[in-house]
């Protein structure tokens, strides 16, 4: 009872903070797309990071590191790379711009049919896969882990994930129709610290068990490096090489992440902001990588479902009470990732399509109506996406859906790196070289997958953009960019904080090697 009470409130205080954040009929499309660009460091940090965790990674990364170790963790710290990058070379062009979306740098530098795939591509992504796995993926965990106290839902598994789905899908999406991106970043900063905690209490309980900090170094020594051989099979080293140009298209051409930072106050707000998320990431990784090593230090080998790990803790180690707070924390990572690609989705529709192919003449209250009706279309084929995902996991259990879905947003991701890379790095792109690049891409990745399966997906994705972009700069060289004038930095102490990100990622990589 103690663990439900706990979820109520935490449910209730949601609510009553974004129904504070709400925009008013009369409100201004910029006040209700980006929080009247008047956003803070501290609002962006916790904004973004929140956004960024989502609930699989406290089932799949936890398992994975139960079975590979630190090396699982370069997926959570070499985010600091692609953070600054967006830091000092794409946010400062964004707001020099004053963007709304990233679609309209894309149109200024690479012309509008290009701009227009790359729109509708991400709102058809947000509405079905990235909404509806992360939906399914939320729910599922939560089921895994508290299935006996949630059967007050319903005795049936399956319709017990389904009403969860269902729940969280529809109250994510009210708060975020009526509050826009205001409410979005206020419930995102309650939401990143009940998830940081459920992680920080799992993370500590799993360490407690296992005798202290030092054993994780005595019982576990071949699960601490950071960098595998060549030929292992899913994370040899070669994957960092794929990962870095997979973190400039998430960390600077993902609208759902440069919302905030592109909703700044100003620049200094917008850096500060996102490389203190930068520091944020270690923290992530502790707490989601650290207990899946603890539990192979407790246990050893004989763990047989790696994936059960994080609810193997849960349910083995923490009392009533703290149980409730995780099942907070994991329901905060689902809702903060929601509730951000409902914004963003609204953002891309109204502004990209709506307003410039529609109703070119759209007022403010028609432009916020049209995010708005966008949120409930995308509701709908989320709940779709999700129940599509939930039939298939449970129909066949080891199949490999997610997987695949992934892929096919990822096919699409590389073309994309290509995209924007072009966009940032040279002065007068040709426009027929950088759009054959890209459709390119697509084929490429096919080809490597056919001839080369057991080619790592990372190493995969890192050839087909290098690929891509060595077209695109083949008679391009003369219109490159210099390397400083696209380096930007609005104050000494965001230089100063930049460098020891770099340094301190850097050490870690030596250090575990």
């Amino acid at each position: 009872m103690l663990d439900f009470t706990i979820v109520a409130v935490y449910f209730i205080v949601i609510f009553i903070v974004a129904l504070r954040g709400k925009v008013q009929d009369n409100g201004s499309a910029d006040e209700y797309f980006l929080s009247n660009r008047n956003l803070k460091w501290y609002s962006i940090a916790l904004s973004t990071i929140a956004t960024n965790v989502q609930g699989y990674q406290f089932l799949g990364m936890m398992g994975s590191a139960y079975l590979f170790g630190l090396a699982q963790a370069n997926l959570e710290i070499n985010a600091i790379q692609g953070i600054l990058i967006a830091t000092f070379i794409f946010v400062p062009i964004y707001l020099k711009e004053k963007i709304t979306t990233i679609t309209q740098f894309i149109e200024k530098k690479l012309g509008k049919k290009i701009a227009l795939f790359y729109s509708l591509s991400n709102i058809a992504l947000f509405a079905t896969i990235t909404l509806g796995a992360a939906l399914f993926w939320g729910a599922y965990a939560a089921e895994m882990v508290f299935g006996e106290q949630l059967s007050i839902l319903h005795p049936n598994r399956i319709v017990r994930i389904a009403i969860l789905i269902i729940s969280l899908g529809v109250f994510s999406a009210i708060y975020t129709y009526y509050g826009g991106l205001n409410a979005v970043v206020k419930t995102d900063i309650i939401q990143f610290i009940v998830l940081l905690l459920g992680g920080a209490i799992v993370c500590f309980i799993s360490i407690n068990e296992l005798g202290g900090w030092e054993e994780l170094y005595n019982k576990t020594p071949e699960k601490m490096h950071l960098h595998l051989p060549s030929n292992h099979p899913v994370l040899p080293w070669t994957h960092l090489l794929g990962l870095f140009f997979l973190n400039i298209n998430y960390w600077c051409a993902n609208q759902s992440i440069m919302q905030r930072a592109i909703a700044a106050k100003n620049i200094s707000h917008a850096q500060s902001g996102l490389m203190i998320g930068g520091v944020l990431k270690y923290l992530m990784a502790i707490i989601i990588v650290i207990p899946g090593i603890a539990l192979f230090g407790i246990l050893g080998d004989s763990f047989n479902e790696p994936d059960l790990a994080f609810p193997y803790l849960v349910k083995t180690y923490l009392p009533i009470g703290l149980k409730g707070i995780v099942l907070c924390g994991l329901f905060a990572s689902l809702m903060s990732t929601i509730d951000s690609t409902f914004n963003s989705l609204a953002t891309l529709w109204s502004v990209d399509i709506y307003s410039k192919y529609f109703n070119k003449k759209a007022t403010d209250y028609e432009k916020i109506n049209s995010g708005r009706r966008a949120i409930v279309f995308s509701l709908f084929t989320s709940l779709l996406m999700s129940m599509i995902l939930l039939y298939l996991k449970f129909d066949s259990p080891d199949t490999a859906f997610t997987h695949t879905l992934n892929n096919l947003r990822y096919y699409i991701n590389c073309g994309i790196v290509v995209l924007i890379i072009s966009a940032i790095l040279l002065v007068k792109p040709k426009i027929k070289l950088i759009l054959i690049a890209f459709i390119l891409t697509i084929p490429t990745n096919l080809f490597l997958q056919f001839f080369y399966p057991e080619l790592n997906y990372f190493l995969r994705a890192f050839i087909v953009i290098v690929l891509g972009l060595c077209i695109v700069f083949s008679s391009n060289l003369k219109h490159l960019n210099s390397f400083n004038s696209l380096l930007f930095s609005s104050s000494l102490k965001n230089t100063i904080l930049g460098l020891i990100l770099l340094i301190s990622l850097i050490m870690i990589h030596i250090i575990f090697h």
